[in-house]
């Protein structure tokens, strides 16, 4: 494989490298010209690998040690000594990301030839991608000097996740397995039954549909409190709350889903003499699981906001989003950070395990096919 023409990227980082040595040191009080050397050769070494590695792989593989090896020297000079990075210390930030930047563009680039290699890389460029998100995170808010208890940087965050894993594992759950699954489970259950009874009776349909539009435009922050006083603090009013959001997503896709089947193939099952439900089961209801799973994909992002936001309401001395609410009182937001940081991830899992198995299920369709 032969490495493409340089981009962009790798001659600004070279820019930026050869301007940033008009501006050292790398701390307003600090000299590090050892450090600073360090640095600028490890990405000068980069920048080379862009420029003259014929290799894909080897070109990939001196850029990600470059640019990773640039950022942890980075991050090394600033701990300690926060708020005082000059113009060199974010000159060279600039530097490693945009070689980073190169690396991806060069992974995106590649086509290995087994099923394995695809999806490592499949895997490895959204890593590296939210991972450079986190370094650039880091070192802005160090080097800045901007206070923890308004953006803690991802370490912060990193070490209050590590000596609080008790009460994360209480409020996770609390909101997570408790009104989230269960939740969940319901409204997209109730959901899609409804969507078949509305596609049986035509006043069903008619009628429900228009609702369903504009429940669907009802304020989250209205139905929780609501649902609070009807079936009180504890986990089932938030898992009330989950219900009403999920159920709607579902009934309308899943109505949309049933009318995919082409005319064509309906004719066929007519002429097999298949009845409704035959047809259902074995025409309809394949032709809708893309719709379907479509909408228990946005409903795994629903159901977690819905129950986090319904705990703001009223709920015991445990769950996410009582902790959200009641950290932000007390100014720890590093702790806050936390609780966003372990619902991102249980969300980000969710969603991609439904993913899955819509792979599996779904393998037929060409979207997935073209994939």
């Amino acid at each position: 494989m032969i490495v493409d023409r340089p981009s962009f990227q790798a001659i600004v980082a070279m820019l930026l490298v050869a301007c940033s040595s008009a501006f050292l040191p790398l701390l307003a009080t600090v000299q590090s010209p050892s450090r600073a050397s360090l640095i600028m050769g490890t990405l000068i070494i980069g920048g080379a690998a862009a420029f003259f590695v014929r290799s894909r792989w080897l070109a990939a593989l001196i850029l990600f040690g470059s640019a990773h090896g640039a950022a942890w020297q980075l991050y090394r000079t600033v701990v300690g000594f926060e708020g005082q990075g000059t113009t060199a210390f974010f000159l060279l930030t600039a530097a490693a990301w945009l070689l980073a930047w190169q690396l991806v563009s060069i992974l995106s680039g590649m086509r290995p030839k087994s099923r394995a290699g695809d999806i490592v890389l499949r895997l490895l460029i959204p890593f590296l991608f939210g991972a450079w998100v986190l370094i650039l995170w880091e070192l802005v808010v160090r080097g800045l000097g901007i206070p923890f208890v308004l953006l803690p940087p991802p370490s912060a965050v990193g070490l209050r996740i590590a000596a609080s894993l008790p009460v994360l594992w209480a409020d996770v759950n609390q909101t997570i397995f408790r009104a989230v699954l269960v939740g969940y489970v319901i409204g997209c259950g109730a959901g899609l039954a409804v969507a078949i009874l509305a596609d049986r009776f035509l006043f069903l349909r008619r009628g429900l549909l228009p609702i369903g539009n504009m429940v669907s435009a009802l304020p989250i922050i209205g139905v929780a409190p609501i649902m609070v006083m009807w079936f009180g603090f504890d986990w089932p009013s938030k898992a009330a709350v989950v219900i009403v959001m999920t159920f709607f997503p579902m009934l309308v896709n899943t109505v949309a889903g049933l009318s995919a089947a082409g005319h064509m193939e309906r004719d066929l099952m007519r002429t097999y003499a298949s009845g409704y439900w035959q047809t259902l089961a074995k025409l309809r209801l394949p032709a809708a699981m893309p719709f379907i799973f479509n909408a228990l994909k946005i409903n795994s992002t629903l159901a977690l906001i819905g129950a986090i936001v319904a705990e703001f309401f009223g709920t015991p001395v445990v769950g996410m989003g009582f902790r959200i609410s009641t950290e932000v009182g007390r100014m720890n937001v590093d702790m806050v950070w936390a609780e966003i940081a372990v619902a991102a991830v249980i969300g980000s899992v969710f969603y991609g395990v439904i993913a899955l198995i819509e792979r599996a299920v779904t393998f037929w369709h060409p979207s997935i096919r073209g994939g």
